[in-house]
This record gives structure tokens, C-alpha cells and sequence, in this order.
């Protein structure tokens, strides 16, 4: 059985001590989903809205979440991320928030990703809102990852 990394021999939370790992090319990939009516989605895609393009807002929202992992998750590690590309784009049922982060360093940038897609969906949410307030935001999962000593992993 894997043991938890987060919680040290006495069962306390504690942050993992990446100070000897190599630094080396990481990356992950999440995705989320905001579930809509058509006509909620039809107004989010026209770019119409009161609040403006809310598909460029939430990108731009998840960019600066993936910043912030750090200061909102307690034993994740500030990382100097060296990208951040978040898309919002309509499918059938509503709009699919999939965020790409990379760094090199000595730690992954899952969180970073999750926290991106989940902060883009919350701002769809918060933007559509007026229109639809039965929204559900679900499958917020990672993808992929790359790097570090765990390897490549991808989602069934």
C-alpha cells in the first residue's frame, strides 16, 4: 500500500521536502466541464453577455488560478511556471475547460492544472449565472503528466 506523502510517522500534515529532487521538464493536463442548456450555451458562444466574452475571461482566469495553486492548496509548492494555456470551448451539453501547465522543477504541476479548470469553471459559472443557475460543474480530473521520478501517466 502507498503511503500518503503529505502526512509524516505521527499522522501530521506536512509539506514534502523537494529539496534534493532534480529539477527536471514536467507537465500536466486537466479538464472540467460546465453543463448548460442550449440556449445558456448559445449566449455564452455569441459572446453577447453583459460581462463580455466570458470564454476569454474564464481563460484568462484559469491562468492566473494555475499561479496561485500555492496560496490556495496548503502543502503545495510555489512553482515558476513556465507555461499556462487554458481553453474554454462549446461541446454538445455545454463548454469544456481543459488547461496544459508546465514548469522544470523539482515537483509536478497537477494542482496547478486542476486549479486552473476548476477556477475557469467557477468563473463561467459566476458569468452565466444571471442566465442559468442550475449549472453543474463536474469532471474536473486530471489527464496526463508527464516528468519526475513517478513517470507518465495518462487517464484510462
Amino acid at each position: 500500500m502507498s503511503r500518503l506523502t503529505h502526512i509524516d510517522a505521527d499522522g501530521r500534515a506536512r509539506m514534502v521536502d523537494v529539496s534534493t529532487k532534480p529539477a527536471t521538464a514536467r507537465e500536466a493536463l486537466a479538464e472540467g466541464f460546465v453543463r448548460m442548456t442550449p440556449a445558456t450555451l448559445a449566449l455564452a458562444t455569441s459572446g453577447g453577455g453583459k460581462k463580455g466574452d466570458v470564454r476569454a475571461v474564464a481563460e484568462i482566469a484559469g491562468v492566473m488560478a494555475a499561479k496561485r495553486a500555492a496560496d490556495l492548496i496548503p502543502m503545495c509548492h510555489p512553482l515558476a511556471l513556465s507555461k499556462v494555456e487554458v481553453a474554454v470551448c462549446a461541446v454538445e451539453g455545454g463548454l469544456r475547460v481543459v488547461a496544459r501547465v508546465k514548469t522544470t522543477g523539482p515537483t509536478g504541476v497537477e494542482m496547478e492544472a486542476l486549479t486552473a479548470v476548476s477556477v475557469a469553471c467557477l468563473t463561467l459559472y459566476d458569468m452565466l449565472k444571471a442566465a442559468e443557475r442550475g449549472m453543474v460543474i463536474e469532471g474536473v480530473r486530471l489527464l496526463e503528466k508527464s516528468g519526475g521520478t513517478s513517470g507518465d501517466w495518462r487517464a484510462a
